[in-house]
């Protein structure tokens, strides 16, 4: 397998926009991505897209930029489809067939409700308002059942939501960018105990895209090639009772475990992390399973600011999904947007900017049927 690198990034702003097809937010992030490596179309040689609706939403999006005749895969897998097409993009990379692929991310999601489904009669939906198997709802499941074996607080998961709505301000492509305190965020409308709305991500509009090259072509684009040192990954090994607390850290631990095998590199390397944080209650869960701390201490740490920047390894400075917004299939790809300006020391500014950033991760979770985690370096 060859050194692939990340040569080019683009990605547009979060938020609702109405005005904007999907296609033409894929669009604007590819020719985004183009312009920082100085590529045009005629250079990519192949292409995987993520999310948007239809099956062919890759093939409209090539349209919005120029037709080329190049192979281009569409990619389905829940949260994790832009992380997906991104891993994809590498193999092809890394493997020899192509010199240089795309991996772009879309999605049009408005006020719909969390996947979509507030476009449906959620009134004839018994799950909908017992909400018990909705991802709020499993999400402040997951969070009760840390809060019983560990002690975690109401206060520590809140204590999330403000950190990342803290970095936020400074994103200038963040759909949100508000800080909160801690009594705020508490005392938010309250959606699946103990996540308030301000520690769930919104429901968001957006495209990202990441252009990949081998690295003996990548210093001919750029004079800092981002080298993909891991990509994993992962879905959940088989249990006769379903997937329960256990099996969904299980997963990502495992995923975490190969990225770190791969790269050469363990948690203590890392200079900064974006994880999946769709609620507050996620990203302390994953504290733990990205092995940034041990069982049970993430409620401790993120209250002592530890994954603050100047931190132990600052986490989602770039608003995370609760303040950045979550279009599912271009979630991944903005991480990789997030962690190559961070490594390059184009985050823009001080308040956000990792000083002197080595070695990144980067984190998504697929609902609870697949898990990524990708290791960035210079």
């Amino acid at each position: 397998m060859r050194e692939v690198a990340v040569v080019g990034v683009g990605m547009t702003k979060f938020g609702r926009f109405p005005e904007k097809s999907v296609s033409e937010l894929g669009g604007d992030a590819i020719l985004d991505a183009l312009k920082d490596c100085g590529m045009s179309m005629k250079d990519i040689q192949v292409a995987y897209s993520a999310g948007g609706g239809p099956t062919m939403r890759g093939q409209e999006i090539l349209r919005e930029v120029g037709t080329t005749g190049i192979p281009m895969m569409n990619i389905e897998n829940a949260c994790a489809s832009g992380s997906s097409a991104f891993r994809e993009a590498y193999l092809a990379v890394a493997s020899g067939h192509f010199d240089v692929g795309l991996a772009v991310g879309t999605e049009k999601l408005g006020k719909a409700g969390l996947l979509g489904v507030g476009a449906q009669a959620r009134e004839q939906d018994p799950e909908g308002i017992i909400g018990t198997f909705v991802m709020p709802g499993i999400f402040a499941q997951l969070g009760v059942r840390h809060m019983a074996d560990y002690g975690t607080t109401a206060e520590q998961f809140a204590t999330v939501a403000v950190k990342n709505h803290r970095y936020s301000v400074w994103n200038p492509r963040s759909h949100y960018r508000t800080a909160y305190t801690l009594e705020e965020v508490l005392n938010a409308r309250m959606v699946a105990w103990p996540n308030t709305l301000y520690m769930c991500c919104p429901t968001t509009d957006g495209g990202a895209a990441a252009i990949l090259c081998s690295m003996d072509k990548a210093r001919q684009f750029t004079s800092k090639p981002v080298r993909i040192a891991s990509s994993v990954l992962a879905t959940p090994s088989y249990s006769p009772q379903g997937m329960g607390f256990v099996d969904v850290r299980e997963m990502t631990r495992r995923a975490a475990d190969l990225a770190y095998g791969q790269a050469g590199v363990g948690p203590e390397d890392l200079d900064m992390v974006e994880l999946h944080d769709c609620f507050a209650t996620a990203e302390l869960l994953h504290y733990e399973n990205l092995h940034l701390c041990e069982w049970g201490e993430g409620g401790k740490m993120v209250q002592d600011g530890a994954f603050d920047l100047g931190g132990k390894v600052p986490v989602n400075l770039s608003g995370g999904l609760l303040s950045k917004g979550h279009p599912i299939s271009a979630t991944g790809v903005a991480q990789i947007c997030e962690l190559t300006w961070q490594l390059r020391g184009e985050a823009q500014t001080p308040e956000r900017q990792v000083p002197n950033a080595k070695v990144a991760l980067g984190h998504v979770q697929g609902g609870f049927t697949s898990c990524t985690v990708h290791i960035l370096t210079l």
